[in-house]
């Protein structure tokens, strides 16, 4: 792994690089964070059955969930509520998420737990190697990524996950007819996505620019709140041709 660039005097110094090629996208910033006691528990007693491990094979979505389904994988989970909602909402489908923070890692384990979710597995990894070597192309039915960081300041938007390199990328894995959704509370970054996502040849929007939000889709409770005080949340869904 080649050495990252220094860290702005505002970022975080242990932010860790993406092993995308040449370094060009940031799949996720370590921050700090305290694992409580119950999600350690969870990540000790569920980890083995849904926590997988990286590995640089392709998994075998059948043998993974024991049985056939429509996959869809998840970028960036964060503490896993809407993650868990949605696979509740939608049984008939598997779900995948990835996420690198252990306190959401294991937050979502307990969710598993208490609601006996059995359609959704997690892997804590860079989500780019996941995509290069656990995820075989035109394989996914869907992928989600909701509320990436938006990196505010003009100098740091080579750090937004949202570029042409790594929807090229997604786009290789979605089956076709299989949707890319995206959905951020930050507008001018609803504006670059949106501009990404039309530029990738492979994809075709499912709406007139930004799409109504997906029933499936819940409402976090930021989300709420920031929409009692007036804030938008934009939501782009695109489909492979």
């Amino acid at each position: 792994m080649s050495t990252a660039p220094p860290p702005d005097d505002d970022i975080p110094a242990a932010e860790s690089p993406t092993p995308y090629p040449h370094r060009t996208i940031r799949s996720f910033v370590m921050r700090a964070g305290r694992t409580t006691e119950g999600q350690a528990k969870a990540l000790t007693e569920l980890g083995p059955k849904f926590l997988l491990p990286f590995e640089k094979t392709p998994l075998d979505y059948a043998a993974t969930f024991q049985r056939q389904a429509p996959v869809v994988l998840e970028i960036g989970f964060g503490m896993g509520d809407a993650t868990a909602t949605i696979a509740q909402t939608l049984p008939g489908t598997d779900f995948i998420g990835v996420e690198v923070h252990e306190p959401g890692v294991g937050a979502l384990l307990k969710r598993i737990g208490d609601h006996n979710i059995t359609n959704l597995r997690l892997i804590r990894h860079d989500a780019v190697e996941v995509l290069d070597h656990m995820i075989s192309p035109a394989s996914l039915a869907g992928v989600h990524i909701f509320f990436p960081d938006p990196w505010h300041k003009t100098r740091h938007h080579k750090r937004r996950l949202i570029q042409a390199p790594l929807v090229a990328h997604l786009a290789s894995r979605l089956a076709p007819g299989a949707y890319l959704h995206c959905a951020t509370d930050w507008e001018p970054y609803a504006h670059q996505i949106l501009q990404v996502l039309s530029e990738e040849p492979t994809l075709v929007n499912t709406a007139e620019g930004y799409a109504p939000k997906p029933a499936y889709r819940p409402l976090t409770k930021f989300e709420n709140r920031g929409l009692k005080l007036g804030h938008g949340v934009w939501d782009l869904v695109f489909k492979k041709r």
